[in-house]
């Protein structure tokens, strides 16, 4: 430990945007991740994975993606069928809600790309409304112009990705600044996605400036992801501008779950934070 600093002890990491069906989920077992959300996938796997997560790992899951009949992400090969809930009037969001319900989800995830079938909006509206009404968030995958427009009109509390397909109006964004949008934003670090990522951090940069809230999530699964501690994640919220407690709140869990500490001070930038990763440890747990 260098001379003078002591051990800081903060929460693990959380990500808030995974899809553990896609990933060797033993590797996340007894790492700086803590805690995953599983954003969309046969909710009779899901629940098992709760049930038997990797050692040291919480997970949370919203069960199918909810779309139009025809709509994304059905016919994907990494899609299987039951992760798909076709839903075709108001009355079928009002049964596809329960059975999120039912089944323990945490929320209720739709799916609106302008590259397929879309929701129409009182079906779209119906399923934010049943939601809110058995007390859960919704949580949108939008993705193509007016997809989140559309979303934050219907009720919407949490955008899945941070849009990267249109530049948002700042009028659209002061509305929508209460809402939480999750980063996901190094998907787009690649070849031939890079006007993609720029779109992303700049709506990014205007949307925390407006106070909205900002965190961090992986996508773990889509591509070549890590299992575990994104660290060019953490390296684009920084780009973002996060910094200090906004940067840690972003990435870690809440104050009460202190569970890994290492031989650093504070992190107070996106660097420093993964040099802390780095080195944490994790803090056992009584039995």
């Amino acid at each position: 430990m260098p001379d003078g600093v002591p051990e800081v002890t903060l929460p693990g990491v959380v990500d808030r945007h995974v899809h553990l069906g896609l990933v060797d989920r033993a590797l996340l077992a007894d790492g700086p991740v803590t805690e995953v959300h599983d954003l969309g996938w046969d909710p009779r796997e899901t629940t098992g994975w709760a049930a038997t997560p990797p050692s040291g790992v919480r997970v949370r899951y919203v069960g199918p993606f909810h779309t139009a009949p025809g709509g994304y992400p059905s016919g994907r090969s990494w899609a299987p069928d039951a992760a798909v809930r076709h839903v075709a009037s108001p009355r079928a969001a009002a049964e596809a809600v329960a059975d999120v319900v039912a089944g323990g989800g945490f929320a209720v995830k739709v799916a609106l790309h302008a590259g397929m079938v879309l929701l129409p909006d009182d079906v779209l509206r119906a399923l934010a409304d049943e939601a809110h009404a058995a007390g859960l968030p919704v949580v949108v995958h939008a993705e193509g112009a007016g997809q989140a427009e559309r979303a934050l009109d219907a009720g919407a509390d949490t955008l899945v990705h941070v849009p990267w397909t249109e530049s948002l109006s700042s009028e659209l964004i002061a509305r929508g600044a209460p809402m939480t949008w999750i980063s996901t934003l190094a998907i787009h670090d690649g070849p031939g996605r890079r006007a993609g990522l720029e779109l992303a951090l700049d709506n990014a940069r205007r949307f925390v400036a407006a106070g909205g809230t900002l965190v961090y999530g992986t996508d773990m699964g889509n591509g070549p992801t890590p299992v575990g501690v994104n660290e060019r994640e953490i390296e684009l919220l920084g780009a973002v501008g996060l910094t200090g407690e906004q940067l840690r709140r972003a990435v870690l869990g809440p104050a009460d779950a202190l569970v890994l500490t290492a031989p650093l001070p504070m992190p107070g930038t996106a660097a420093e934070l993964i040099a802390w990763l780095r080195s944490a440890r994790r803090i056992p747990t009584p039995r």
